[in-house]
């Protein structure tokens, strides 16, 4: 990766519970706000237990802050160029132990300002522990297969997509993607954020 940064998810948890105390809400109240209990949202402050990506964006508008103070940027540009060594790297580990969930992120959109769009280079590895839980947040989806297989489960339809294939949803519909097989595989992913 040479000179990219990686963004720690024990960060982003610590960036949680700032913006939440700074906004003056409880672990209760930002629960009732996303849906998920105050445990979960605990541990996720605290780094115990790692949020997807879906997650992540579902706690940053029940929070009004977008993705981007979540994950640390600062204010960008009106443009932005990522080289492909200066993607900003983001680790998912499901807790302290490194139990490995099977993504990567690399953020390709990090330096522009007020976006709506995230665009990321997604890796999904043969994940060590099974993620079955579907994720559900506003907005929508674009996913672009470059490399493996990627099965997608949109509620209750299934489908497997290789490389070439794209889909694109609603991201309030249920959803999860997950590598097939035992080799990794890369999408590009833009999601949309509603403000």
């Amino acid at each position: 990766m040479g000179k990219n940064e990686e963004i720690t998810l024990a960060k982003v948890g610590e960036r949680i519970k700032k913006v939440r105390e700074e906004k003056k809400l409880s672990l209760a109240d930002l629960a009732e706000k996303t849906g998920y209990s105050s445990a979960i949202l605990s541990q996720i402050e605290n780094h115990l237990l790692s949020p997807s990506l879906g997650t992540l964006i579902q706690i940053a508008n029940a929070l009004e802050v977008p993705l981007s103070k979540i994950f640390g940027e600062k204010r960008g540009h009106s443009y932005s160029i990522v080289r492909k060594d200066e993607r900003k790297l983001i680790s998912r580990f499901a807790s302290k132990e490194g139990v490995n969930y099977g993504y990567t992120y690399e953020s390709l959109g990090y330096d522009k300002k007020n976006r709506r769009m995230e665009p990321f280079i997604v890796t999904l590895e043969p994940a060590t522990v099974k993620h079955e839980k579907l994720s559900s947040h506003s907005g929508e989806e674009f996913i672009y297969v470059l490399e493996g297989e990627m099965e997608v489960v949109l509620g209750n339809f299934k489908d497997t997509l290789s490389p070439g294939d794209s889909i694109y949803y609603d991201s309030k519909l249920p959803h999860r993607v997950a590598c097939v097989g035992d080799n990794p595989t890369k999408i590009l992913a833009v999601l949309f954020t509603e403000a």
